[in-house]
């Protein structure tokens, strides 16, 4: 109340004195208004909470429904302020009318203080309830419209990327069940907007749920919502991201991180289609398109006993296999030139260029991180170039090596192992050290450590 802006239109100056000594010191702002015709004019001049309007004028429309009319002016200019109409007893029904279309309350002439107090506070807590709503609703208009903005970030006219990007717009249209695999810095996530972009439901969210970073403890908490009191820290409502992304895409990046009881309660719900807020009994119909994304071998991982065998087929109507950056090599001026555009606008460094002895060195190197490693390189060079042409002794690759000198070599496979272990070696068996070394999760190094027997 105390920040509230109310203003109270009637004929009746004595109404109108009395209103204006109730409120004054209990709101911000009191304005008071003998003739309705000056309402509007008065509504543009200022942001209101509160509308006090009589039900009856001596000037303008008299019908006997002047209030009304003047009610359905207001919302056509604001529709989420509150009014309250101002009625003599023998115009109950009429009040009721306005009620019907749209007014929070009415209150009868005479009124006491204290209800007329609680009715406007009422008012003013709805008021800003619809405020901040509308202002949610902008939020979620503005994120939706620049989630689906055409983007030029996925660069590639290679074979590969083109068969990638073929089958991105062939399931997009339907509500296929998509799982993305690929290793670390391919595109996962920027696939999986793609075809929420591409898709029947791209006029409402997309959510993102990385399920490494999930706590068991809180997995249903944050994935399904709770009630207020449902556990020590619930201290109000909380929706789940699955409720969240209702009608819109769920994104599950990391899906392979899951434990297998966390994988069941993910099995019920996508099954049933329904979920339970933790306290509550009642389920909640949910309606989403799921879009997953890991860089584990799933099917391994199912022979292995730690991936649900049902849960695999539930979220794999259709796989797309994103190809690694050194499958794709000639994509790599293309990428190398957006990313170049990218930082130099973002570090005002324009006009430089780069070299093709450079970009000859970026395709002959290896991107065990892929495009990520690729734009973390330029964004590099970038900032710490003083020239105008980045050249190719600009661009420095650490030559991995183990702890005996040795250098690595075989396959990936074969090399990501030598690199867990000799890390393993270099932190003496301090798991949280070496995940921070490779810049992995500590789940996603157990995942590895047990796939590679370590």
């Amino acid at each position: 109340m105390k920040e509230a802006k109310i203003l109270i239109v009637d004929d009746n100056k004595s109404i109108l004195s009395a209103l204006d000594l109730l409120l004054t010191g209990n709101c911000k702002k009191v304005k008071c208004l003998s003739n309705p015709n000056v309402l509007l004019a008065e509504l543009i001049e200022d942001s209101y909470d509160v509308v006090l309007l009589d039900m009856n004028f001596k000037a303008g429309i008299n019908t006997g429904n002047e209030g009304i009319y003047w009610l359905n002016q207001i919302f056509e200019y604001n529709p989420g302020i509150s009014v309250i109409m101002i009625t003599a007893y023998g115009d109950v029904e009429l009040a009721v009318k306005a009620v019907r279309n749209g007014a929070v309350d009415f209150v009868l002439k005479p009124w006491e203080n204290e209800k007329m107090l609680t009715t406007i506070e009422m008012a003013v807590k709805l008021s800003n309830s619809r405020k901040e709503v509308r202002k949610l609703r902008l939020k979620e208009d503005e994120l939706i419209a620049e989630i689906n903005k055409s983007k030029n970030d996925l660069i590639g006219s290679s074979p590969e990327w083109e068969t990638v990007m073929a089958m991105v717009r062939k399931v997009a249209a339907t509500d296929a069940n998509i799982l993305i695999t690929g290793e670390n810095g391919t595109g996962k996530e920027l696939i999986a907007r793609e075809i929420h972009r591409l898709s029947n439901r791209s006029q409402n969210v997309m959510v993102n749920v990385d399920m490494g970073s999930i706590a068991e403890t809180l997995f249903e908490s944050e994935l399904f919502g709770h009630k207020k009191g449902a556990f020590t820290d619930a201290q109000s409502d909380r929706m789940g991201k699955i409720e969240a992304s209702n009608k819109g895409t769920l994104f599950l990046d990391e899906i392979g991180n899951l434990s297998l009881p966390m994988q069941a309660k993910l099995l019920a719900v996508l099954q049933n289609r329904k979920l339970t807020r933790l306290g509550e009994n009642l389920p909640v119909d949910i309606d989403v398109r799921v879009v997953c994304a890991t860089n584990c071998d799933l099917s391994k991982m199912v022979n292995d006993g730690n991936f649900r065998e049902d849960l695999l087929y539930r979220i794999n109507t259709i796989q797309i296999e994103l190809p690694a950056l050194r499958d794709r090599k000639m994509d790599i001026p293309a990428l190398a030139e957006f990313f170049l555009q990218l930082y130099t606008d973002k570090y005002n460094k324009k006009g430089l260029t780069i070299s093709s002895d450079a970009i000859s060195k970026l395709k002959a190197y290896h991107w065990p991180g892929n495009v990520r490693e690729l734009q973390h390189a330029i964004e590099k060079v970038v900032i710490l170039s003083d020239r105008h042409v980045i050249k190719a002794a600009d661009f420095v690759f650490k030559s991995v090596e183990l702890s005996s000198g040795e250098a690595y070599g075989g396959t990936l496979e074969e090399m990501e192992k030598q690199l867990i272990t000799a890390a393993i070696e270099k932190q003496m068996g301090n798991l949280s050290a070496v995940s921070s070394q490779l810049g992995i999760t500590r789940q996603t190094l157990y995942n590895k450590i047990k796939k590679y027997g370590i």
